[in-house]
């Protein structure tokens, strides 16, 4: 298969179904049937998109809009507690059961092998108007606010216990789901979810990721990273660090969506040198991964997902972010959010999701000189550097358009 191919489909779904692209990558082989029989088996399901109609012509290939979902949870994908030790590796702290929803990014599909995959972050602290009716309010709370409230009335009528925890999840679910297609205009059709513990597990299989950093960092006291300037590979809870730094950044909750991105440019990286998706003992620990922290919908068809995936290429895979207006909006009730016009995030997500990828896109990337990397551990990596980008500005949002061409330096 070759490198382009490849990289399309792991940059895809990203941290959340990284063993689905190695289905992809083994396909023909003996080993696929036995990978998604036993991601089909064990893997943790949601409903939140079962009443759905079903495809009246399904087809072998399909275009499809996936909503993933990174949770600041300190539960696993069975609702069972972290362990406190883990917790305190990844500076997790007290989430006074908000159960936030720190990254939120819809993913587009192609049924076209040749076009690319797209990628749109919402910002967690973008101020929109929820679903259930409450009025404007940060996205990342829609989630916790449908839990807590179905958490109540069903504590009313003698529901305890794990099902009343699967029950709020289930409400937060779908009132996320139903809270971005109403900012997006854009139907949802699978749903991925994945909480801290998940996120540091990927990252550690993996043998870390490859990022890029313009300047040295320091947000011990709030995120915990600690990282220098240049290409470097980030582990575990260097890496969960990395994405959830906000303190220090002059672009706030923007800059750390460009962090995802950016993580998730580096990880396609590191499954492209390393042959990740090729060793069958680290694809089976990655679907211990998946199995352990992700929760998808009941409706993903994984084997027919695996053959789309296993045949795509051609394109980039290209990251965008919403277009927003000030990052300092002062609100009635949810301190500091990011201001955002309705009518220019639909215009925008529909754009880039359904028309042309790059739709405003101003520049051309460079390639400065690559230094060695640096591992963020005490020990030090011989592996080559990867090529490292500096992206064009998006004059919709003056944010850097970041794809998978190679590991981009970030702020």
């Amino acid at each position: 298969m070759d490198r382009s191919r490849v990289r399309r489909v792991a940059s895809t779904l990203g941290r959340s179904a990284v063993a689905l692209l190695a289905a992809g990558v083994l396909a023909g082989t003996g080993y696929v049937w036995s990978l998604t029989r036993t991601l089909d088996d064990d893997r943790t399901t949601s409903d939140v998109l079962a009443t759905r109609p079903a495809d009246p012509t399904p087809q072998p290939r399909r275009s499809y809009t996936a909503l993933l979902v990174g949770m600041d949870s300190r539960t696993d994908a069975h609702g069972d507690p972290l362990p406190p030790e883990l917790l305190a590796r990844i500076h997790a702290g007290d989430d006074a059961g908000e159960l936030h929803t720190d990254t939120i990014m819809l993913v587009r599909v192609p049924a076209d092998a040749g076009a690319p995959v797209v990628s749109v972050s919402f910002p967690r602290d973008s101020y929109v108007e929820l679903a259930d009716g409450s009025g404007r309010h940060k996205i990342n709370s829609a989630y916790g606010r449908a839990y807590r409230a179905a958490e109540a009335r069903l504590r009313a009528q003698g529901v305890a216990g794990a099902e009343l925890d699967r029950a709020g999840r289930e409400a937060g679910r779908a009132a996320l789901v139903a809270t971005v297609e109403q900012v997006s205009g854009v139907t949802v059709d699978h749903y991925a979810e994945v909480n801290l513990a998940g996120f540091v597990e990927l990252t550690d299989t993996l043998g870390g990721v490859p990022v890029c950093l313009n300047a040295p960092v320091d947000d011990r006291a709030y995120s915990g990273v600690d990282l220098p300037a240049g290409p470097q590979t980030v582990t575990g809870d260097s890496a969960l660090a990395f994405v959830r730094q906000r303190h220090g950044l002059d672009g706030g909750d923007l800059d750390r969506v460009t962090r995802q991105q950016a993580y998730l440019a580096g990880l396609t990286h590191q499954v492209l040198s390393t042959g990740t998706l090729t060793d069958p003992a680290q694809v089976s620990a990655l679907i211990g991964v998946i199995t352990r922290y992700v929760v998808l919908d009941t409706g993903w068809d994984l084997q027919q997902l695996v053959g789309q995936l296993g045949t795509v290429a051609g394109g980039d895979v290209v990251f965008r972010t919403i277009p927003t207006l000030r990052p300092d909006l002062r609100t009635p009730a949810d301190g500091v959010a990011v201001e955002v016009d309705d009518a220019a995030v639909r215009q925008f997500t529909h754009t880039v999701l359904y028309s042309d990828a790059r739709a405003g896109e101003t520049g051309s990337p460079t390639t400065p000189d690559p230094s060695r990397i640096r591992a963020s551990g005490p020990t030090e990596t011989t592996a080559p550097a990867p090529t490292t980008t500096a992206q064009p500005a998006d004059p919709w949002t003056n944010r850097p358009v970041l794809d998978a061409a190679g590991v981009p330096c970030v702020n």
